[in-house]
This record gives C-alpha cells, structure tokens and sequence, in this order.
C-alpha cells in the first residue's frame, strides 16, 4: 500500500472529468465520484454546458465544476453516468457527443456507468470494443459498434463500462485496483463498509422470477421503445454523415 501511495504522491495529480446532465441517475455518477475522491492526487471535474445546479431523475441537484468548454484537454480518465429517458436526447446533441469525441480521443481510460456507455458509442469510443450497459438497452450497444457483454464490470483495453446504476461502486473500486493497486482498492471497500447483501436475488434478469422480470420490462417498456428509436436515428445520421463525406 505504500508503495502505491508513494508512486501517485509523486506523479502529477490525475485529471478526472465525470459528465453530468439534467435528469441524469444521480447514483450512476455518486458512487465512482465517492471512489475516485478517494484515489489522492486527483482532480475530480464534474462537467456540464454550465455551471447552474443540474437536477437528476430524482430531484437531487448536483453542481457542475466546470463546463465543458473549460474541462481540461487531455483527461487521465472520462466518466459519463446514465439516465433513463434524458440519456436519449444526448445522442443527438452535437455539443455533448462532439465534446466527449474529442476528450475520449486522448483520455487514458474512457469509461461508462449505466446508459452511459450508448453515449460513448454515439461518440465513436466503443467501436470494437465489448461493453456493458443496463440490462434494458444493453442490446443497443451493437448498433454503436461495440460488442454488449452481460459482465457487471467490463474492461476491454482501456475503455471500463459498468452495468446499471448500483454497479458503480463495483466499477468504481476496479478503477481504483487499476490505478492505484488491489491493496488500496480493497482498503477502500472495507472504509465504505461495501459488503453487498441484497434483500432479494432480483437484480439482474438472470437471476430474476420470471414474473419480476416481466413486471420489471412492462415498467420500461416505453423507455426501451425511445431508445431503439434513437439509436436508429443515431445510425441513420451516422450513415448520412459518412455519405457526404464521400
């Protein structure tokens, strides 16, 4: 442990910047924030198109840090959490998808928690790489280029994507083994008493009745439905673009 605390004291301090917008799940992006405060040495920028208070799905209103135009250039590691139905208009916003191409370009490590991964993929970042996403929409990845894998917590080179919501805590701990060592990472699960023991044996669809997963779908149903929609409309703009290239 010491060794890694003495090899990041010595380094300049990483450059992390975590997308955030307006209806975004707010524990997609809390969890990895709580790790990666943790890391030491680190900047942690919490980046929107302003600085104005950013309200999630639920109502908590998070502040930005810094906005995209003023988010450092070249990023040790780019984060973008998810949503449910606010994840789909980013797919065609310029500015958000332009600005994440740009920074995941150079970035050391492009990474992903929930729906944020189709985000990545609208931006190019995932093309050949397998990822991850909510169970809901995982199946979308493919039309961003990227290969979807069933995984919590997936590592592909140097793009890391997590599953749905909860699964930030486990993608935020591999992040913290992978920059500064197992010994540290596990220090820090026994310091936030992360020891999962969930009521109910639900939380994915392979473990799930299948009367819990019917529900569970109904209940997404329409959110499922956007999403195809806008990932079709993602790919034919994808098309279109590269035909006028030519």
């Amino acid at each position: 442990m010491n060794q890694s605390i003495n090899q990041s004291t010595a380094a300049a301090p990483l450059e992390i910047g975590m997308l955030i917008y307006p209806g975004m799940t707010a524990l997609d992006m809390v969890a990895p924030q709580l790790v990666f405060a943790n890391l030491m040495d680190v900047r942690v920028h919490l980046l929107w198109k302003t600085l104005a208070p950013v309200a999630s799905d639920s109502g908590m209103a998070i502040l930005p840090t810094c906005t995209l135009d003023d988010c450092p250039r070249d990023l040790d590691l780019l984060f973008v959490g998810g949503s449910k139905a606010d994840t789909w208009p980013l797919l065609a916003d310029a500015e958000v998808i332009d600005f994440l191409a740009d920074r995941g370009t150079r970035a050391k490590w492009v990474t992903s928690v929930c729906t944020g991964s189709l985000l990545l993929g609208a931006a190019g970042l995932l093309d050949g790489y397998r990822a991850t996403s909510h169970w809901a929409v995982r199946h979308l990845l493919a039309m961003t280029g990227a290969i979807p894998t069933d995984d919590r917590v997936v590592t592909d080179r140097n793009r890391i994507t997590g599953g749905g919501v909860t699964a930030g805590m486990d993608f935020g701990l591999t992040i913290a083994a992978m920059l500064r060592g197992e010994h540290y990472a596990k220090t820090l699960q026994m310091l936030f008493e992360y020891d999962p023991q969930p009521p109910f044996q639900t939380g994915a669809p392979h473990s799930a009745e299948a009367e819990v997963l019917q529900t569970a779908t109904q209940i997404y149903a329409a959110e499922i439905e956007r999403a195809e929609a806008s990932v079709r409309a993602l790919q034919r703009h994808l098309v279109e673009r590269e035909e006028a290239v030519k």
